[in-house]
Parts: structure tokens; sequence; C-alpha cells
């Protein structure tokens, strides 16, 4: 993804109920997908006189409350009383897992509204955040800003980057200390591949799920502690010094999390209309299954540059492969 030409950042959107259960194997923070899907649904519902593109959205995360009980090392979803059956009896329980989310979405825009003077971005700016209070995100509803806590920081902002790399990178550094307190979630499809080249060198019929799996958990393993040594009992009941084991925790490098990036097709394309039950008779029809990666929560202020943070959808409709993609580059971050 190129380099956006300006940002449109929409700060500390206050989402309750958001969906928690982000694919069939991940919970907890949703999947990056509905916040593309977002912002997706945000350009149709703009008003022609904005002409705005999104090309792609970021998020930082200020606040989350997982809606589970509490206390114990298993938790279950909190889960809402459906009113009563026509006959009286208790209707049935469906689960759903739920979150309430503090969340700033920094979108990648291009149009014809960027070229405007300061007045006219600030206002087009405060018009997307009026539509944007009016939507759903991640299945969840957006709240009005708690009494007290609107200021200038919590304003809706529409910046168009400097084409000299330095003045960008100021313009860059500004708003992301704006971010803080806070976490992005970028991409690391880096770290599964090394994982996964490791485990095949132990096991060459490792596969990449278990590689996935294995960054995934956290993992103890047996290890010299150190070259220090201890008195042992040796075979002539006599006194000799052995090494020190220890059970340690494999180190990570980061807060490294399972996210779903996408769909990948179990099927070919089928003709529009030609599935039962389908949502669309206009758009062909395929069967996909979720795509699974790593990401990263890592503090805004070690973003060097915008396409850091931003998530994009790619497709590739031969090899099956719908996924979305992050251009975060760690060797330039440290």
């Amino acid at each position: 993804m190129s380099e956006p030409e300006a940002l449109l950042v929409l700060p500390h959107l206050r989402i309750q109920n958001a969906n928690a259960i982000s694919s069939p194997m991940t919970w907890g923070f949703p999947a990056m997908s509905a916040f593309v899907g977002a912002m997706h649904a945000l350009e149709r519902k703009l008003p022609e006189h904005l002409n705005l593109v999104f090309t792609g959205v970021g998020v930082v995360c200020h606040g989350f409350d997982a809606q589970t009980t509490q206390g114990g090392f298993t938790k279950s979803f909190l889960l809402t009383r459906n009113p009563v059956g026509k006959d009286g009896g208790t209707a049935a329980i469906v689960e759903e897992g739920r979150v309430h989310l503090d969340v700033t979405l920094v979108l990648a825009v291009e149009g014809a509204a960027c070229d405007g003077d300061p007045q006219d971005r600030e206002a087009a700016a405060e018009e997307v955040m009026r539509i944007v209070s009016g939507m759903r995100i991640a299945g969840g509803s957006v709240m009005p800003a708690l009494p007290g806590q609107k200021n200038s920081r919590q304003r809706a902002r529409l910046t168009v980057l400097s084409e000299h790399d330095e003045e960008r990178a100021t313009q860059f550094l500004r708003l992301r200390r704006g971010w803080l307190p806070g976490f992005a979630l970028v991409g690391r499809d880096d770290l599964l591949a090394q994982r996964f080249a490791e485990l095949q060198e132990e096991d060459p019929n490792a596969t990449e799920l278990d590689a996935w799996l294995d960054c995934s958990r956290l993992t103890l393993h047996y290890a010299l502690e150190s070259p220090t040594t201890r008195k042992g009992q040796g075979e002539d009941n006599g006194e000799r010094e052995g090494p020190t084991f220890a059970w340690q925790v494999r180190k990570s490098p980061g807060w490294v999390v399972p996210i779903p990036v996408g769909y990948g097709a179990l099927s070919s394309c089928y003709e529009p209309g030609s599935v039962t039950n389908a949502r669309d008779a206009t758009t062909p029809f395929r069967f996909v299954e979720s795509l699974y990666s790593l990401g990263q929560w890592i503090s805004p202020h070690r973003l060097d540059r915008p396409g850091d943070l931003l998530w994009y959808p790619t497709s590739d409709p031969d090899a099956g492969l719908y996924r979305l993609c992050n251009d975060y580059q760690p060797s330039l971050n440290g």
C-alpha cells in the first residue's frame, strides 16, 4: 500500500457491546475485518459533496472491557436473558461474546475534500464524525462522549500529509502523541514464518498451524539456568558439582496475539443466484474459511510512518485468498 495522501482521525469512539468472538478459534478484540467493513460502510454513507475515498484503516485501543465473569481461571461470557416464549416458557440462550471498547480509528483518505482550506477540512471531519455516531462498528453501538470528556484532542481531524519527508514525519509525530495512552494493532506475519522455520528444523512434519498454536500459548521449557553449579551425590558417595536447571518461559518479542486476517476459499465461485439462501443474488458466491496469522499490540510512539498502522484489503480470486494486509516493518522500528 502506498503512503496515504491524508489521515482522518476519529478519536476515542466509545463502542458498546461489540462482537468479542473474532473467529471460530479466537476471542477478545474484534477482528480487523470488522473495522475494514465499517470503513466501507462509512464510505457508502458519505454525501456526494464530501468526495472522500478510504483506502485503509488503523485502530488504536484505549480501553477494553470484556463482558465476562470475574475471577477464576475459566471465564464465561455474560449473557442476556431473552423474553419468554409464546407459551410462557424460558427462551433458549444464544451465547454471544460482547465487549465495550474505547478506540481511535485512523483512516487513510483520498479525494477532493483533502484539497480544501483548513476550515473546510475541519467541517468535513466533523460531518464524518456525526455519520459515524449513528453507525454500528464491529456489531456494537457508537455511544456519545461522556460529560466532561469532549475536548480539542477528541475532535475529528482531517490532516493532509506533506510531500516532504521531514515535515511529514513531524506531522505524524504530533498525531501519534494524541493517541497515547493506547496500543495499536499491527501485523506480524514474519514472527509466524520465523517460528514455522524453527519447528521445521526440529520436526519436518510440523505445519504452520503448529507454529501458530505454539506462538499463541504460554510456553515453558526446561533449560540450563546458569553455568553456576550445585552440590550433588556422585557414584562414590562423594560430593560433586552439577549444573542448575529450571523451568523458564520462552521469551516473546512483545504483546503478540493470534488474529484472523481474512478468508480462504473452500470452493470455486458459483454463479450469482445459484446458491439457495445467499444474501445477495447478484454477486458470485464462494464458500470460505477463516485465515489466521499473528498480530502485535505496540505503543503508537513506536510507529515510524502511517503505513505501519494501516490495514487494507487484498484479494486473489485465482488463489482463493481474500485477506487483510499491514505493512508494519519491525526492522525499521527496532
